[in-house]
């Protein structure tokens, strides 16, 4: 019989309140801002000694100043200025917000300097992570990360702290959310989906070896929050099924629960179900 071992571990995140920071005082800066959070804008060191400034988007005046005094700000029901340190901060970012601002500054004699120009993207944040394994009939684990609510997520993969490497590899790279690792291969598995404005990593999970005798089928979930802090993967408790799958194809499943959400001694398995 094939034995299957799976595993089920969903991280959630939090999408709302995330805040960004973009230098844009060099000309052509892309700056990033998560959907639904803030980001603050460093436009210029400061206003001090600036006769005059404008920061628009497309041709829409966004904000307007003269003599360290702002005297337009058409987003101020959802931001501020700081003159001191030349930031500028919005709240309750939105797809609209996106785009391209310009800043011109001009000295006394109203003579134009070299304007700054940046780029907004506004991105949704990664909001949970999903990791599956499998065991397979040889003993190679097969692994799936997949994310929920990130624009672009970009996938890296780490064991006992360490980026993965072809070696450990049967199928996959360290960059893609599909890989099967080699039957020798075991540790603390994590899995880590990022964009431009967020990261979220798994707690990881800790295999030893995927066979199992009997044709016993094991599969595992767990569920962790962003609200709860990763415990020890030796002490973590699960909700653990157990199928044990007959030669006339009958079934019948065992549920346990507070047992570690790995199993190191498959020896304990037998002694209760074989």
């Amino acid at each position: 019989m094939e034995a299957v071992i799976g595993l089920l571990l969903m991280l959630l995140g939090v999408s709302h309140g995330v805040e960004t920071y973009c230098d844009g005082r060099i000309n052509g800066t892309q700056c990033y801002g998560a959907l639904g959070g803030t980001v603050v804008l460093r436009l210029m060191d400061s206003t001090s000694g600036i006769h005059r400034y404008t920061w628009f988007k497309n041709k829409t005046v966004i904000l307007r100043g003269r003599n360290d005094k702002f005297i337009t700000n058409l987003l101020e029901n959802r931001s501020s200025f700081t003159p001191s340190d030349g930031t500028f901060r919005i709240n309750n970012l939105s797809r609209t917000d996106a785009g391209e601002y310009t800043l011109e500054i001009f000295d006394p004699s109203g003579r134009l300097l070299d304007p700054q120009i940046l780029q907004l993207n506004i991105q949704a944040p990664v909001s949970s992570v999903l990791l599956v394994s499998e065991c397979l009939s040889q003993g190679e684990m097969r692994v799936s990360c997949s994310s929920e609510g990130g624009d672009s997520p970009q996938y890296s993969w780490t064991l006992d702290g360490h980026t993965l490497t072809d070696a450990q590899l049967l199928s996959g790279n360290k960059d893609s959310n599909n890989i099967t690792l080699r039957q020798d291969v075991s540790g603390q598995l994590v899995c880590s989906v990022s964009n431009n404005v967020s990261q979220i990593s798994t707690c990881g999970f800790r295999f030893t070896d995927c066979s199992l005798s009997k044709g016993m089928h094991v599969s595992q979930r767990v569920l962790v929050t962003s609200q709860t802090q990763c415990t020890d993967p030796t002490t973590a408790p699960t909700s653990i099924t157990v199928t044990e799958v007959s030669t006339v194809g009958k079934k019948s499943n065992i549920m346990m629960s507070q047992y570690p959400w790995y199993l190191s001694q498959n020896p304990l398995l037998c002694r209760l179900f074989c």
